[in-house]
């Protein structure tokens, strides 16, 4: 008897994904966190020196959505920390280009800021490949189809990292997420880890957005580009710090 779903955002999910590539991810995330200790160590002394504390910067993500209820489930993000927490006369963050430091930004370029994202995929919140986990305040913004892609564990990289990152706009980012959440398979995820290692490591191609310091939020994309209004962007705004606020 086939299970019954009361929402649409489900996604019959094939015998690689649901085993295979979990047994993976706890392999190469484990291996990962022992060969590269020593790299943990000195990159976490280096942030606490020339960035201070805390070293890891924790965020909450909206990863895979409980076929249950139809809902992502927030999990916590662990990085490197990139910035200073450096704020104004009123007590206000001042902006990431100036926050950002040198030493940040070559963590960021190199990839290495990620590293503490082994123990998420270890954790089970994450995969070692799948759509980029994006912020909640981007979630609030995506349409039923687009959420489609939280049907699948977010990565450490993937499909639309692989075709450009942040030097692509936020429809083709989408686009290739929903892409490749219909042919997930072993071959498909070994051809973007080897095209990940070369983009990221060896090209280092968009890393960055062109002209910006960190890439533009899904919303202010679209107030951007006028594809909402200020009364939309707002209220959806607002959702997001009501479900983040629900999470403390």
């Amino acid at each position: 008897m086939k299970r019954k779903h009361n929402h649409k955002l489900y996604r019959k999910i094939g015998f690689y994904e649901r085993y295979i590539k979990r047994a993976i991810d706890i392999l190469c995330s484990g291996l990962a966190i022992i060969v590269f200790s020593w790299l943990y160590i000195i990159i976490a002394l280096l942030v606490r020196i020339k960035l201070g504390s805390p070293v890891l910067f924790t965020q909450y993500r909206p990863g895979l959505i409980n076929p249950k209820t139809g809902k992502e489930r927030i999990f916590k993000i662990y990085k490197f920390r990139t910035m200073t927490d450096k704020k104004d006369a009123h007590g206000n963050l001042l902006s990431d280009e100036i926050r950002l430091t040198k030493f940040g930004a070559w963590l960021r370029n190199t990839s290495l800021d990620e590293l503490p994202e082994a123990f998420c995929i270890l954790n089970g919140s994450m995969t070692l490949i799948g759509p980029r986990p994006q912020l909640v305040r981007d979630m609030v913004f995506m349409s039923q189809e687009q959420r489609m892609r939280h049907t699948a564990k977010p990565g450490l990289s993937g499909l639309a990292q692989v075709s450009g990152r942040n030097s692509i706009s936020w429809d083709r980012k989408l686009k290739y997420d929903l892409k490749y959440i219909k042919h997930i398979s072993f071959w498909n995820d070994l051809k973007i880890i080897m095209k990940t290692v070369e983009k990221a490591f060896i090209r280092k191609e968009g890393i960055t957005e062109k002209g910006r310091a960190t890439a533009l939020d899904y919303g202010d994309y679209l107030l951007e580009n006028r594809y909402i209004s200020t009364e939309e962007y707002e209220r959806k705004q607002m959702k997001a710090l009501a479900l983040l606020k629900g999470l403390k």
